[in-house]
């Protein structure tokens, strides 16, 4: 008589168990991860125009456009934006504000979050956003949160 070789129900069982329990700890692990990665591809893309305004800055073609003596700051599409490029406000002052905000392939968790760079009139640029701090990058710290006006 041959015996029979394979598993039995209750290991399998114990198998699916094990692996859900897994995925349960890994899916949410993961989709943070992919927030965090996005939130920081933005601050870096977002980052590098910073140098193109302050090029236009210095040079003083202060306004943003494509017509002789405006500034091209050459921003390119983003599938991570909403309207897919980031808004630019002219620097007429000598000051600058880049904004993107998060939406088309962005995760859910970030979806109609903000990431600005500012710049001040002495050339300092910060950069702000109002994603959870879990997502947020080293460099870029919560947006100041608006204070209701005294009684």
């Amino acid at each position: 008589m041959k015996s029979q070789k394979g598993f039995t129900l209750i290991e399998l069982m114990i198998v699916v168990a094990i692996i859900g329990i897994l995925a349960a700890i890994a899916i949410p692990q993961y989709q943070t991860y992919v927030a965090k990665s996005q939130v920081s591809r933005v601050m870096s893309e977002t980052g590098q125009l910073r140098t193109a305004v302050e090029t236009c800055i210095l040079d003083g073609r202060l306004d943003l456009g494509t017509a002789a003596g405006e500034c091209d700051v050459g921003a390119t599409n983003s599938n991570l934006l909403d309207g897919n490029l980031p808004d630019i406000d002219d620097p007429l002052t000598e000051t600058a504000t880049i904004e993107a905000t998060f939406g088309g392939n962005a995760a859910a968790a970030i979806d109609g979050e903000t990431l600005v760079w500012t710049r001040d009139a002495e050339g300092t640029w910060v950069c702000t956003s109002t994603v959870e701090a879990n997502f947020a990058p080293t460099g870029c710290g919560a947006a100041a949160a608006a204070v209701p006006p005294p009684p």
